[in-house]
C-alpha cells in the first residue's frame, strides 16, 4: 500500500468532537492486517454519532446515548481505538473512536475502496459482484478487512499494537477533500435518522458509497 499523501493518525488529530472528525476521515486508509492477510480500504463514506455528553445536543441514534455499557465501552477512548460491533447478529461494524478520552463518541466506516489484499477481500466476501463491492457498506466494509466482533473490539488502530491476531493501522490524509457531500444518517430510527442529524459525509460521485435509505419513522413523510 502506498502512503503517498497519507500520515499516521494520532490521538490528538481524533480527540474532536465525531462530527468535525468524520469528514477528516475520508480519503483516509485503514490497513488490518489479519489471518495472514493484509487488507487497505480506501474510506469514501463515513457517519459520525456522539455519545451521552458529548457535543451540544444529545444523539439520540448513537449506541452511547443513555451512558456507559459493556457492550459500547470502547466508544468512551481513549480515541484512535475501533469500536467493533455486530448488527443483525451477523456483521461486524468498524468505529473509529473519537473524541476526548472518557467523552464517547465513534465514527462509523460505512464505505470504501479496497486499495490493497482484493484477492483477499474477495476470498472474504464471495458474494461481491465487482471491487467496488467489496467494502460497499459498514458490514462489507468489516467482513473484507477481517474485523470481527467481539474479537477485536478495542484493537489500537494510533499504536499498530497486535490484538487478537491482528493488526490496524489508520492513516489520514493531508490535504482535506473538497467535494464531501453531508447528509442524514442511513438506516437510523426516528428523530437521529433525519436532517436534524446531517452527520454523514461521503465523497460525491465515488461509486463505492453505499446507497441510502431511510431508518424507521425517520423518513420524509414520517
Amino acid at each position: 500500500m502506498t502512503t503517498t499523501g497519507l500520515v499516521p493518525a494520532t490521538r490528538a488529530a481524533l480527540a474532536g468532537l465525531p462530527v468535525d472528525v468524520a469528514p477528516r476521515l475520508l480519503d483516509g486508509v485503514l490497513e488490518v492486517a489479519s489471518d495472514g492477510a493484509v487488507v487497505a480500504v480506501r474510506l469514501t463514506e463515513v457517519e459520525a454519532y456522539h455519545g451521552a455528553g458529548t457535543g451540544p445536543e444529545p444523539d439520540p441514534g448513537s449506541h452511547a446515548r443513555g451512558g456507559r455499557t459493556a457492550r459500547n465501552a470502547t466508544m468512551w477512548g481513549p480515541p484512535g481505538h475501533l469500536y467493533v460491533y455486530l448488527s443483525h447478529g451477523i456483521h461486524s461494524c468498524v468505529n473509529v473512536v473519537c473524541g476526548p478520552e472518557g467523552q464517547a463518541g465513534g465514527v462509523l466506516l460505512r464505505a470504501g475502496e479496497i486499495v490493497a489484499g482484493e484477492d483477499v477481500a474477495f476470498s472474504r466476501r464471495p458474494a461481491a459482484r465487482a471491487g467496488r463491492d467489496l467494502a460497499r457498506g459498514p458490514g462489507r466494509l468489516g467482513d473484507a478487512v477481517g474485523l470481527r466482533h467481539p474479537l477485536h473490539d478495542g484493537i489500537d488502530a494510533v499504536t499498530g499494537a497486535p490484538w487478537a491476531g491482528a493488526v490496524a493501522r489508520l492513516w489520514l490524509p493531508t490535504r482535506p477533500r473538497t467535494d464531501v457531500a453531508a447528509g442524514p444518517r442511513v438506516g437510523v430510527a426516528g428523530v437521529g435518522g433525519t436532517a436534524a442529524f446531517p452527520w454523514r459525509f461521503w465523497i460525491e460521485g465515488d461509486p463505492t458509497v453505499s446507497p441510502f435509505r431511510w431508518g424507521r419513522g425517520a423518513g420524509p413523510l414520517a
